[in-house]
């Protein structure tokens, strides 16, 4: 149920004959930072060459198309000026998530790999991705490879058959191996319906909502990919616009555009990562919130500075919460609960009244101050982090939809 096919071919001939004037990169990796930084990589640039476009220059550096244009806002991605420097967000802020085995964060459109250390530092893979189109989203929740398969031929889904007879390009019922097949040369099979991380012959749409729900990754990185991972791993599908993160004394925040459907807007992201970013800054409230909207408006997916962090100090009277996640629906807040009560914390789910998620909270804590040892803790087991609130929040009450 996941991958569109290569549609009118003679339609794209040209347009894939123009693209990618030199060779293209083979994803990422950077030893993992130690205690205090959750940031890896550098910002780069590059200058436009003659007849290039930005997507040229995003494959060339393992780049998305929605990264490449949000962090280059002002310049036309099919006619950049020759001679014009373009801004590489090669710089990242690994996701709030475990740090092992495959997170794929959607709303960055990126996937992170973490394999097993064998004889060598720790350390992430990451790779720009492909997702689901409107209609056809890609899903979240927790769940693992449990197959790898080299030159995949794609039987077609019904659905998607009745998709292209209506648009006039029809299917077969299988799509052998080779350069039509649109799971490309390499695919990783999930534990979850019939959903795929795999290669594409469409590797425009890298960085875009293009597919029928399953992960794409240029041909190069899946290969990478494909090479790298065991089976089983460990996947965890994540949907994080705004990741706060630490670089040594400083905080820092990279946001990417939410994911919006038509029945389904985007959550109030702002309010809890205002809370989160409030619990370990020295910053005045009402500047941090300045700096932090400000941030949050640009979408530019770069990692930005917000302010210094601050040391916890005197514990407060009131009792506080971690909040750990916020899902659209119960079965994935549950999978997270099951996971953080399996490391021995008091964890409850309910919805919030005033965005209706679920949200996984952990506590109640007597003081700040214990809190954010406590979420510190849960960092170091788990690689996830989260934000502060007060126990007594209102709306946390309503039982939270199946």
């Amino acid at each position: 149920m996941c991958c569109r096919a290569s549609g009118t071919r003679a339609r794209h001939a040209a347009f894939l004959g123009c693209l990618f004037l030199y060779g293209p990169s083979e994803g990422a990796s950077f030893v993992l930072p130690g205690s205090g930084v959750d940031v890896v990589g550098e910002i780069g640039s590059a200058v436009v060459a003659e007849g290039e476009t930005l997507l040229d220059i995003a494959r060339h550096h393992d780049l998305g198309y929605n990264e490449i244009t949000a962090a280059n806002p002002d310049v036309d991605p099919w006619v950049p000026p020759p001679g014009t420097t373009v801004v590489l967000p090669t710089r990242f802020v690994l996701p709030a998530a475990p740090r092992r085995g495959i997170i794929i964060n959607l709303a960055e459109m990126r996937l992170y790999y973490y394999p097993e250390p064998a004889g060598h530092e720790p350390e992430v893979l990451t790779f720009p991705i492909g997702i689901g189109q409107e209609g056809w989203g890609t899903p979240l929740g927790v769940t693992e490879v449990i197959g790898r398969i080299k030159d995949p031929s794609w039987t077609v889904p019904a659905s998607i058959r009745e998709e292209h007879e209506r648009m006039g390009d029809p299917l077969p019922g299988v799509v052998p191996p080779g350069p039509d097949n649109p799971l490309g040369a390499y695919a990783l099979r999930l534990g979850m319906g019939s959903y795929l991380i795999h290669g594409t012959n469409r590797p425009y749409g890298i960085g875009r909502r293009a597919s029928h729900g399953c992960v794409r990754l240029y041909p190069e990185d899946i290969e990478t990919l494909f090479e790298r991972v065991t089976v089983p791993a460990p996947v965890w599908l994540i949907d994080q616009p705004y990741k706060l993160g630490r670089d040594g004394a400083e905080l820092v925040l990279e946001v990417h555009a939410p994911i919006a459907d038509q029945d389904h807007p985007p959550a109030d992201y702002f309010s809890p990562l205002l809370s989160a970013a409030a619990a370990v800054s020295a910053a005045d409230h009402d500047h941090l919130r300045d700096r932090v909207a400000e941030i949050v408006t640009r979408e530019s997916g770069v990692p930005e500075p917000v302010a210094e962090l601050a040391v916890a100090n005197a514990a407060q009277a009131q009792g506080w919460m971690l909040q750990l996640g916020a899902f659209a629906q119960r079965g994935n807040a549950a999978r997270l609960a099951d996971e953080l009560r399996a490391q021995g914390a008091t964890v409850t789910v309910s919805a919030n009244l005033s965005d209706g998620y679920c949200h996984v909270l952990v506590g109640p804590y007597s003081g700040r101050e214990g809190a954010l040892a406590a979420l510190e803790e849960i960092r170091q087991g788990t690689g996830y982090t989260g934000s502060i609130v007060a126990a007594d929040r209102p709306g946390a009450l309503a039982e939270c939809r199946p």
